[in-house]
């Protein structure tokens, strides 16, 4: 049998990874002494996971289908019995793998003797090395032992030198250790030695209103229930009693154990205790959801991480089932002399419950969730294409083929991740772009932001004197309450979630901790750049280009993708460690740890949305999420300050607490990432409103499944030529902010166009005001009066190419691959640029179903008094076929053509009467079908004007009309004379909500 040795698989390779020096041999890099390597060991064992290539590698290595959008891959993946024959292993090939094991004596591990997943669907073969010899003997290496000295950081490990070696028929593709290691870092390359300022290290940790711990041992900033949290962020079914689907969560080892009785073991009492916890009159919650743990043989100790992430996903949908992932868990083996392990229960090999196993595990759960979130994560830090490199990369590819929603905690190490090397890192193992990365923010109610001294002076007291700038900004970032009362609790701020403060010569936590952090400990988020992979296809398209801050200045995958409150200024009220079990239901947690299973909870809440409307789960969802962010940004809120900035060297004149015990000496050398103005390497796309992000992705969901079942696109430019697809109308808008711009579209003349003040509406704060009741009508008259460039209107002919170029100088394509679907499409940069936007809706219904009910949301925000009406065109030109002819907007007759095609309202009437200066109103419209293109009719009552959406029709021909993203448009009452805000009536057309129960109408 030919063997081949397997590039890339040194022990280095699997652990020490952009952590040393490439070339540093293992013992350098854990700071062997040559007295403590036992080469020849009698005591040496590992489990190891040999993952073979999919049956289809040949022709598709790549598995294209996760590249196509996500309509066509639920299509592919709807029949999970057959899938697997092409993404699974050649059938032939596993068994003569497993034959040449068992041959040779090798024990294979599955679900007969143990937790962990070996089958030909996942291509996983796990297999007990019971001694060094038989490790030597499958690859062809010389397993070694380091006995750890008192003095080393290290525990006692197996390790080997050089490359692995296989069989080449076997087809290996990937192998996994069920270990978790990783060397201390070493500097990587010439690096600044920066001073830090003395204080807290970023804005908006620093609260003093803090809670006292109900057993005395300290205090931490104020913390609030789960779901309150989840208010914060509208969850679209907060509170309402629907059946939420299971939640996955990984707690390797963990799972329900509560303690070293027999009842503790296998968490006898967990369910109680939970159900105390929700009951308690902090939390307040009942429910229906039930617990169950995979690998509860394996489970061996008590985790406050467990704790936090049941307590959160529990409090906010006390009706979806739990299930807890062990993965292999940590036993002793029966080979070792007993036919048990730990306190008695069955054995299972040389289990280590590294997280790897455990996400396998909630991979293949034959009950699988299809939502699930990921605290933890093994320390490796592997070599891109190497064998282990691999295994996790295709491991997530299974759970993306599996349909399933992986939200993964990014971190709470700061931009260098708890790393010694001197430059910005990741954890690079769950970086994969077929999870959600989710960062962590410090949520500021205005009462904790008036204690906090880097909000208070500053943005605090600004706000509360109704600073325009400071609204605006605050507004942008998700506050949706002008602030008038410093004793309220509501949403004011996010920053980054950093505690890094500094005392002296010492890097510690903020002072509202009552325990130690630094450098080396849980109490910033993560987030920056993974080099090991390129820009996934999803932020190509957004614009993105990622670049590590370092010396090193790498691109790769930006982390994270979202973001959610972590710590700093709020704390979660989650269980204890025992779940309460020492008479102390409930404690203050914190972490990105506390981020993953929050938004894990939004997932199940979006895919009973989902199901409600005739969709699939959301499972591989990342693009969906950047198209919603260019579609309609207000799906999120932006966080637009703080960093995370924590990169250092070890030694050196600063101190932070250690990694194990006592205090180490650090270099910080000043690497990091700081939020700003949309997607940021802290807090990604930003964290969610989740009612608008609901809406926005079934909207998504049920455009893509229309055109992909009925091979048509609703596009407005071809993504191929950058020609129009179609005969049509378009607004031309200048979005960049200042000065006005000669603009000129490619076949038509070229337009001097005026600028756009500091504070003119954007996407984001249209989407916001259209909010209804979550929206304060008092930051209305704040926000009025700021001119936008007024738009101008072109035809173009299908085929027409559609270049920009602005003051002569030609503009790209801005994320037009991503809102061309959805009406518009951008040139320029994330700085700016000039848009091109239908004047019209093409209403994309649920399930592509006609005589539907469509939603309307309308915001007034002119003093005019003013009617809307909303009828159905025959053309992308507004025109109108009579029965004897086409009438176009401005010729005779088309008043009397729209009037006939009115859309009735739901109760009558066609005509909508604006609700008055600063108020919001909601009305439906009845009898819209699948495909209607809908246009607008603005009625200023008080000048007697009408004006629409098709600016020929218009006095002057002025165009009184500014698309603001998805279905939304603001209307100027007195275009010809007025202010030019482009926001007198912002109107948006939903024509998916009302599907099924409705659950996103409200």
């Amino acid at each position: 049998m030919a063997v081949e040795v397997i590039n890339n698989s040194s022990y280095i390779d699997f652990t020490g990874y952009r952590i040393v020096p490439a070339g540093t041999s293992v013992q350098a890099a854990y700071n062997m002494q040559t007295a403590d390597i036992d080469t020849n060991p009698t005591n040496a064992h590992i489990n190891v996971a040999l993952i073979l290539e999919r049956a289809n590698a040949a022709t598709d290595p790549d598995v294209s289908l996760l590249s196509q959008n996500w309509a066509a891959r639920q299509a592919a993946l709807a029949d999970q019995t057959t899938l697997w024959a092409t993404y699974g292993a050649d059938a032939a090939t596993y068994q003569v793998v497993c034959n040449a094991l068992d041959t040779a004596g090798y024990t294979i591990l599955d679900s007969s003797n143990s937790y962990y997943v070996t089958s030909p669907e996942s291509r996983t073969i796990w297999v007990q090395l019971d001694t060094a010899a038989q490790f030597n003997s499958l690859f062809s290496s010389s397993l070694q032992k380091f006995n750890a000295p008192e003095s080393s950081p290290y525990d006692d490990f197996v390790f080997w030198n050089g490359d692995l070696s296989l069989p080449t028929e076997w087809s290996i593709a990937g192998i996994w250790f069920d270990t978790d290691n990783v060397p201390d870092g070493m500097q990587l390359t010439t690096v600044d030695t920066p001073a830090l300022l003395p204080g807290a290290q970023s804005i908006g940790n620093s609260t003093a209103l803090t809670y006292n711990f109900p057993d005395g041992e300290g205090a931490t900033s104020a913390p609030e229930a789960p779901q309150d949290i989840a208010a914060f962020y509208n969850f679209p079914l907060l509170g309402e009693s629907i059946a939420t689907g299971a939640i996955g969560l990984i707690e390797p080892g963990v799972g329900s154990y509560l303690g070293s009785s027999p009842d503790g073991v296998v968490g006898t009492d967990f369910q109680s205790r939970l159900d105390a916890y929700l009951a308690s009159s902090q939390i307040g919650q009942t429910g229906t959801g039930q617990v169950t743990v995979q690998g509860i043989n394996g489970q061996t100790e008590i985790s406050g991480e467990r704790s936090l992430d049941v307590g959160i996903v529990a409090a906010i949908n006390p009706n979806s089932d739990i299930v807890l992932y062990n993965g292999s868990g940590q036993n002793t083996p029966a080979s070792a002399g007993s036919g048990t392990g730990i306190n008695g229960l069955p054995t299972t090999g040389y289990a280590n419950a590294s997280i790897f196993t455990a996400v396998q595990s909630s991979i293949w759960d034959p009950n699988y969730a299809a939502v699930t979130s990921n605290s933890w994560g093994d320390s490796q830090s592997m070599t891109p294409g190497s064998p282990f490199y691999v295994a996790y990369w295709e491991l997530f590819i299974d759970a993306a083929l599996r349909n399933q929603t992986t939200f993964i905690a990014l971190g709470d190490g700061g931009s260098g991740n708890e790393t010694s090397n001197g430059v910005t890192n990741v954890e690079y193992n769950v970086t994969q772009p077929y999870n959600i990365l989710v960062g962590g923010t410090s949520l500021s109610s205005f009462d904790t932001a008036e204690t906090d001294d880097t909000l208070n002076p500053g943005l605090y007291s600004l706000a509360l004197a109704g600073d325009l700038s400071t609204i605006w900004s605050l507004v942008q970032g998700g506050m949706t309450t002008l602030p008038t009362d410093a004793a309220s609790v509501q949403y004011f701020v996010e920053t980054v979630w950093n505690s890094y403060y500094l005392q002296g010569d010492t890097i510690t936590g903020e002072p509202n901790l009552y325990w130690d952090t630094g450098y080396y400990q849980n109490s910033t988020s993560s987030g920056g750049v993974d080099p090991t992979q390129p820009v996934p296809l999803y932020q190509q398209n957004y614009g993105l280009t990622p670049v590590t801050s370092d010396p090193l200045a790498e691109t790769g995958r930006g982390v994270p993708d979202v973001a959610a409150n972590a710590g700093g200024n709020l704390m979660y009220l989650v269980p204890t460690a025992d779940m309460g079990g020492n008479d102390v239901a409930t404690t203050p947690d914190d972490g990105t740890s506390s981020a993953a299973p929050l938004w894990a909870s939004l997932g199940v809440q979006l895919n009973a949305v989902f199901a409600d409307q005739g969709l699939p789960n959301l499972g591989y969802m990342n693009d969906l999420l950047y198209i919603a962010s260019a579609i309609a940004p207000a799906s999120f809120n932006d966080v637009l300050s703080g960093n995370n900035t924590s990169s250092f060297l070890s030694g050196g004149d600063y101190r932070t607490p250690g990694e194990n015990s006592g205090y180490s000496h650090v270099t910080p050398t000043g690497y990091g990432y700081e939020a700003g103005e949309g997607y940021d390497l802290v807090s990604g796309l930003g964290t969610p409103n989740g009612l608008v992000l609901a809406r926005t992705l079934t909207t998504i969901a049920h455009t893509q499944t229309y055109e992909f079942a009925n091979s048509i696109s609703y596009a407005v430019i071809d993504p191929v030529t950058g020609a129009s697809t179609a005969s049509q109308t378009l607004l031309v808008q200048n979005n960049f902010l200042g000065a006005g711009v000669v603009v000129q579209v490619e076949g038509t003349d070229a337009v001097s166009m005026g600028g756009n003040s500091a504070f003119a509406w954007t996407s984001r704060l249209a989407g916001q005001a259209v909010q209804g009741d979550n929206f304060d009508s008092d930051l209305m008259p704040l926000l009025d009066g700021a001119m936008k460039s007024a738009p101008y209107q072109i035809g173009v002919s299908a085929g027409a190419l559609l270049g920009v170029t602005a003051n002569g100088t030609t503009l790209d394509a801005y994320q037009t691959l991503l809102t061309s679907e959805y009406g518009f499409a951008q040139f320029g940069d994330a700085g700016g640029g000039i848009t091109l936007a239908r004047p019209v809706a093409i209403a994309q219904t649920a399930a592509g179903a006609d005589d539907q009910e469509a939603v309307v949301r309308i915001r007034q925000n002119g003093g005019d008094q003013t009617q809307l009406e909303i009828y159905r065109v025959d053309d992308l030109n507004g025109g109108i076929d009579t029965g004897s002819g086409v009438v176009l907007p401005g010729q005779a007759g088309y008043a009397a053509a729209a009037a006939a095609r009115d859309y009735q309202l739901v109760g009558g009437g066609t005509v909508i009467d604006a609700p008055g200066q600063t108020n919001f109103l909601q009305v439906e419209i009845a009898d819209v079908d699948q495909g209607d293109i809908v246009a607008l009719k603005y009625t200023n009552v008080t000048t007697g004007e009408v004006y629409w959406a098709f600016s020929q029709g218009n006095t002057g021909q002025a165009s009184a009309i500014f698309a603001y993203g998805l279905n939304t448009w603001g209307f100027e009452d007195r275009p010809l004379t007025g202010d030019h805000d482009y926001q007198d009536l912002v109107v948006q057309l939903d024509f998916t909500s009302t599907a099924g129960s409705g659950l996103l109408v409200v």
